[in-house]
């Protein structure tokens, strides 16, 4: 049987494994609560990972620069390493959280554990709670509305509301005839300001709650489906019925609730804009410090604030579940779980074995496999045979080519000297008499300019006249050319500039 004292040990041993009593409990406490303050304000719940590392980097240069970093008994007041592990430490401690948004852009945020743990520091380091009585009769008053709702009896009820009413008419009486409005002395004012200040406080770190409950929520149905055993609809059902208790279960889900309530009612918003106007307004606001007075300036917006975190982390909720159902592969669900238990194995096997900043060797493309050559058919197994020897070929033999393939080739350029010069016979001679007194065979378009190339070679005179002459080819068929005359003149000197030949 476990006795008080050790129940009482034990809660408070769970109390302070707490992330946020084990944030307030830690050596550097005074320093995390400090820069987290500081980077982290109502304005500004969330921040760019790169700007908070360059922010926080700056504060340690700056207090490390004042001196601040050993306490008077020379312990360390601040630790050793940049601003970047400080944060991934915070990180894994569960002080902050990290999430994308916008699709790209990675921010921090504070965790519900750290918001209330700011805010304890906070209280603490400001102005003390006091027993007044603004304390007391917003203690009596919850305790009222308490036994009128938790008392059934409609007498009972009766009774009350006829009390109250009797109250607000005598003290709508007595304004009506005096005309004067008590005035409530200013301490007593100051008192309630700070107790109002005080339930605000309460506020964030509620709605924090209240959005890490829907995250999680997320998580355990993203991995309900994923595990893939159960039906979907079971899932999603079971989620839906855990979303309305969020909201009626827990402290922090009803005080999001009434929020919710006011945050939707325009009129109460307004109402309460004027009601701190008019706070705000009175002398006794000038006793309270600066930040005080701005906190209860921004009271309506820090309720909006934190309507819009837990409404955005739902949002953000149905989203991610609805893409899982749409998108719900059990199949490559089971390999990317493979796949990454691979991966953290290969990890817990590298990490021991290498040193601080030791450069990792990207894997900038996929292995090839080295395949030798696949046999393309497998039906016969012999090797295959080598091609026939290419038969022996003489450039200069005298075979005829098939096909007539020589009758359609050059000028037949010894034939044409031949009968060039026996038709001089050591004088001169008319080109064009000389090719159409050649034979068929050597009377081709090709061989007339073979004739006027030896003409030219061999020395040729032009003359006035236009020679015409028709040229054979070896399919029969006849073409006529004309050309400037030309006499060859077998053995002589002179030159020819040019002729040229048009087709009739």
């Amino acid at each position: 049987m476990i006795t008080r004292a050790e129940g009482a040990y034990l809660g408070a041993l769970r109390a302070f494994q707490e992330p946020m009593l084990d944030l307030l409990h830690r050596r550097y406490a005074p320093l995390v609560v400090s820069l987290l303050s500081l980077v982290f304000t109502p304005e500004r719940p969330t921040v760019p990972v790169a700007e908070a590392h360059t922010e926080i980097g700056d504060a340690l240069d700056q207090l490390r620069a004042a001196g601040h970093e050993l306490h008077a008994d020379g312990t360390r007041a601040i630790p050793l390493g940049s601003a970047r592990e400080l944060c991934r430490q915070w990180a894994d401690v569960g002080w902050l959280k990290r999430q994308i948004v916008d699709g790209d852009v990675e921010v921090y945020q504070l965790s519900a554990h750290a918001v209330g743990a700011l805010e304890v520091a906070g209280r603490a380091g400001g102005v003390r709670a006091r027993v007044s009585q603004s304390r007391v009769r917003t203690l009596l008053d919850a305790v009222e509305r308490l036994a009128q709702d938790a008392d059934p009896d409609v007498l009972v009820r009766m009774a009350r509301l006829d009390t109250q009413i009797k109250r607000l008419q005598a003290e709508l009486t007595r304004l009506q005839r005096t005309g004067v409005v008590d005035e409530v002395d200013e301490d007593e004012l100051l008192e309630e300001a700070e107790n109002v200040l005080h339930l605000v406080r309460e506020l964030p770190a509620d709605f924090a709650r209240v959005a890490e409950s829907i995250r999680a929520m997320q998580r355990d149905v993203v991995a309900a489906l994923r595990q893939d055993e159960r039906p979907s609809g079971d899932v999603l059902r079971e989620y839906l019925e855990r979303g309305e208790q969020v909201m009626t279960a827990t402290p922090e889900g009803r005080a999001f609730a009434g929020a919710l309530r006011l945050i939707g009612d325009p009129e109460r918003i307004d109402e309460l804009s004027v009601q701190l106007d008019t706070v705000l307004r009175h002398r006794f606001t000038g006793r309270l410090p600066a930040p005080q007075r701005a906190e209860l300036r921004d009271i309506g917006r820090r309720i909006e604030q934190g309507v819009a975190e837990v409404i955005k982390a739902q949002r953000q909720a149905s989203h991610v579940i609805t893409t899982q159902v749409r998108n719900h592969d059990p199949l490559r669900d089971r390999q990317v779980d493979e796949l990454l238990r691979e991966v953290m194995t290969g990890l817990q096997a590298w990490v021991p074995g290498t040193r601080r900043s030791q450069e990792v060797v990207p894997l900038r493309r996929l292995p090839v496999a080295d395949v030798a050559h696949l046999r393309q058919s497998t039906s016969d197994l012999r090797p295959p045979q080598p091609p026939a020897p290419l038969r022996s070929w003489a450039d200069d033999a005298d075979d005829e080519p098939e096909d007539g393939a020589r009758e359609w080739g050059g000028p037949h350029y010894a034939e044409l000297r031949e009968h060039l010069a026996a038709r001089a016979a050591g004088g001169a001679a008319d080109l064009a008499t000389a090719f159409e007194a050649a034979p068929a065979r050597i009377r081709r378009p090709v061989d007339l300019l073979g004739l006027l190339e030896i003409a030219h070679q061999e020395g040729m005179t032009e003359t006035d006249e236009v020679s015409v002459v028709e040229a054979v080819r070896p399919d029969g068929s006849r073409r006529r050319f004309a050309f400037g005359g030309v006499r060859v003149a077998v053995g002589g000197e002179s030159s020819m500039e040019g002729e040229g030949t048009t087709d009739e």
